[in-house]
């Protein structure tokens, strides 16, 4: 085992664990969970912002302007990011809703109904806004996430995850629901990928 498939096990071990947590959750109680973390994006706005300031800084010159205005962020945006999660709370969670019904001929009535997946892997690019939908959603329907963001928001992300966790700690909810890869090395993203006994399944959003 090389030291990267040695990280992701122990990250998909503990993540598998935190989503066994997230599925004996009430809805309410992650809706509170949900709310709690808009509350603290807000509370540690300057930290936010000085992790994305060292990102910019190290961006400019290095990736094209659009980029540029996706990696950045203000207080504003990040008052748009948590009334954003505020939104995701107050959705009807899908998890236990019926899909579909089927009554055989016999009178036995069989239903299909929405379950957590488990263990989530996404690979986004650097825009950090993703980070907090990526995780939110996660945790709406009860599955455990580990995130691969883009390199030029590294501390951003660093730091929008540490809040999470902190939050999911403060609240007596493991934090190992959310998870951040923070090896840097694109030969990451194919381990990653191979992960089949610890993610259920993979998303990729953009570019890795």
């Amino acid at each position: 085992m090389n030291s990267y498939e040695s990280i992701f096990k122990e990250m998909g071990e503990s993540a598998r664990a935190a989503s066994i947590v997230l599925q004996q959750l009430p809805e309410k109680r992650i809706n509170e969970v949900l709310c709690a973390i808009a509350d603290a994006l807000v509370q540690h706005s300057e930290q936010i912002l000085t992790a994305n300031h060292m990102d910019m800084d190290s961006a400019r010159g290095v990736v094209p302007d659009t980029m540029l205005d996706r990696l950045l962020l203000s207080k504003e945006r990040i008052n748009q990011m948590a009334e954003g999660v505020r939104q995701v709370a107050t959705l009807e969670s899908p998890v236990g809703s019926v899909m579909e019904t089927i009554t055989r001929p016999n009178g036995l009535t069989i239903e299909k109904r929405a379950v957590p997946f488990g263990v989530i892997g996404i690979i986004f690019e650097a825009r950090p806004n993703v980070t907090i939908d990526a995780g939110v959603l996660c945790l709406k329907t009860a599955n455990a996430t580990i995130l691969r963001g883009g390199k030029e928001a590294f501390h951003t992300n660093q730091i929008i995850v540490s809040i999470m966790r902190n939050t999911l700690e403060t609240l007596g909810i493991t934090p190992d629901a959310i998870q951040l890869v923070e090896v840097l090395d694109r030969d990451m993203v194919g381990v990653l990928l191979h992960q089949r006994e610890y993610i259920d399944v993979i998303i990729p959003r953009g570019g890795a």
